[in-house]
């Protein structure tokens, strides 16, 4: 397998991110949950600071037990765990 440099958009800011030709779909589909939770926050709530709309997806993701989309799926597995967590990171 060959790795690819991609780039997603979260909460208005782009980031450069290598992954797994694999991976290439389920990252970006990633992002766009991400995007849309924050937008749906945006939305719900009088918070506008794009941080704590990001710390709170992050915790409405963490409490759906590994399983970011409210569906019955396989978990998600350690090494993406891990570079979410260095994503998520990177923005702070």
């Amino acid at each position: 397998m060959s790795d690819l440099s991609i780039k997603v958009s979260i909460g208005g800011r782009i980031y450069p991110i290598t992954v797994s030709a694999s991976e290439e779909d389920k990252v970006r589909a990633a992002a766009v949950r991400v995007e849309e939770n924050l937008k749906q926050l945006q939305n719900s709530y009088a918070v506008k600071d794009k941080q704590d709309l990001l710390a709170m997806t992050a915790l409405q993701f963490a409490t759906q037990s590994g399983n970011p989309t409210g569906k019955d799926e396989v978990p998600i597995p350690e090494a993406d765990l891990d570079k979410m967590e260095k994503l998520v990171k990177s923005m702070l």
